[in-house]
């Protein structure tokens, strides 16, 4: 008995040892890619006032985008979604909506706020999605087009609008989503600045909850009150914005979100769409990407741009967010698993050998190490071998390092293309930068576990993600 005692009190102090390790090392690559967004981000600022987006609003050289929206059951918010794509400062544009196969009132609403009627169309037989019922076009507005097909998923939805359009550039866009009306003309400025090289670019990702949204547009902008929408406001400051500003400063972005993201439709083609057995096609096709562009021996960009904004309803409810999430992780751990060719290999520059590897160990591991260390915790204390210093030094490099990072993201809000900027509402985002690294954080690991085992088990489900709808001025 004591031989075991003594074997499992040397595991936890080696364990110990190994954590504190493992975070000085993540938090380090961490604070670096901080600190270069700042210097990303002042250039941005300094060109966003030489540039304005809309002086060469009539210039002949914008390529035509189309805006593919993918809609399942999202008759709660579809129509306002709509509006705001169809009042988009933008020369060349082509909404695609595509339902697929709702089981609610979503084409209905769309029939109804847009008077489709359907037109022949030229499918594709190539084309990686399911059964396509019909096209229609709206009688209103030119520029709608509707696609309804069978029920394939987002990939296969994103396909379909893919194939059917017309236009050089896409923007995938989710059906929850507000986009700021000059977004598109700030979002294509890689692809006028480096027309040959540029294959994606991606903006900023906001919370919509609390924002008051009248006729597709957000007429003013609120934090929501402290709860998980709160929390989630700090947390896509944090690693949606600031984050990625640091990754674009070293050409490093492996990931563009799925509500908002340009990309190239020929470069996208040639890789045969979004993969149908991934339930993150986002990071699946930027990372796909960088992997055949390489492979061809092909210069290319892809770029964060972070002025454009898109705003995004996201969960309320820890049920709802928590499958969501584990979504999220099931996912990132396929795309890794599939593209483990990367890791490490110079072939893929900085990509392979420095951001794809750290991503894996502070994304995908980070996590499921923090979750252990807070069962090794009371063991260590049961064993009475819970050393002062190792807690402290566990305390700041998980809960002190995790808001000094949310204050950074705060700091890069404020000082940037500021959209809260009451004082009350940047003192409640450094109120939610503490708040979530108590319970919140600690909640994600378990998450994380969760996610482990659903994607061990082969469990491939999207999951509903319900919908409450934008506030309005009427509400």
């Amino acid at each position: 008995m004591h031989t075991w005692t003594h074997l499992l009190v040397q595991t936890l102090v080696g364990f110990g040892t190994v954590v504190i390790a493992y975070y000085l090392v993540i938090n380090a690559y961490y604070l670096g890619i901080h600190i270069l967004a700042l210097f990303e981000l002042d250039d941005e600022v300094h060109e966003s006032k030489w540039n304005p987006p809309f002086r060469d609003f009539a210039s002949p050289f914008y390529p035509g985008i189309g805006v593919v929206v993918p809609a399942y059951n999202e008759a709660a918010t579809i129509v306002e979604s709509i509006q705001s794509m169809l009042s988009l400062n933008y020369p060349e544009l082509e909404i695609v909506v595509v339902n697929d196969g709702s089981t609610d009132e979503t084409l209905e609403r769309l029939r109804e706020n847009f008077a489709l009627e359907a037109v022949s169309a030229d499918i594709p037989v190539d084309i990686p999605a399911e059964e396509i019922y019909g096209v229609y076009r709206s009688t209103t507005y030119e520029e709608l087009l509707v696609v309804d097909k069978a029920n394939g998923g987002k990939s296969d939805a994103l396909n379909a609008g893919i194939w059917l359009t017309g236009m050089p550039l896409f923007c995938a866009v989710d059906s929850d989503t507000i986009i700021d009306r000059d977004a598109l003309l700030q979002l294509v400025k890689p692809f006028l600045e480096r027309p040959e090289t540029a294959v994606a670019s991606g903006g900023v990702i906001r919370v919509a909850n609390s924002c008051t949204i009248e006729d597709g547009i957000v007429k003013s902008v609120s934090l929501p009150k402290t709860g998980l929408p709160g929390l989630q406001v700090m947390e896509y400051l944090r690693a949606f914005y600031s984050g990625r500003l640091g990754l674009n400063r070293i050409k490093g972005l492996i990931l563009i979100s799925g509500a908002f993201g340009l990309f190239q439709t020929e470069a996208v083609r040639e890789i045969g769409g979004y993969r149908h057995d991934t339930i993150t096609e986002d990071f699946d096709i930027v990372v796909r990407l960088h992997r055949y562009l390489v492979d061809e021996g092909r210069e290319y960009t892809v770029d964060f741009v972070p002025e454009p904004v898109a705003w995004t309803e996201v969960p309320a409810t820890r049920r709802v967010l928590g499958r969501q999430r584990r979504r999220w992780y099931r996912g990132m751990v396929e795309t890794v698993v599939t593209n483990r060719k990367m890791l490490f290999n110079p072939k893929y520059g900085r990509v392979g050998t420095v951001v794809f590897p750290f991503f894996v160990a502070a994304e995908m591991f980070g996590p499921l190490i923090e979750g252990l260390g807070y069962i090794v915790l009371p063991l260590a204390w049961y064993f009475d071998i819970l050393n002062g210093g190792f807690f402290l030094i566990f305390f700041f490099l998980t809960t002190g390092l995790g808001v000094f990072l949310s204050w950074f993201g705060a700091f890069s809000e404020v000082w940037s293309f500021n959209r809260y900027d009451s004082p009350w509402q940047i003192l409640r985002l450094l109120w939610y930068g503490i708040l979530e690294n108590f319970g919140y954080r600690q909640w994600k690991t378990v998450v994380a576990w969760q996610g482990l085992v659903e994607y061990l088990k082969g469990v491939d489900s999207w999951g509903a993600m319900e919908r409450t709808g934008f506030k309005t001025s009427d509400d």
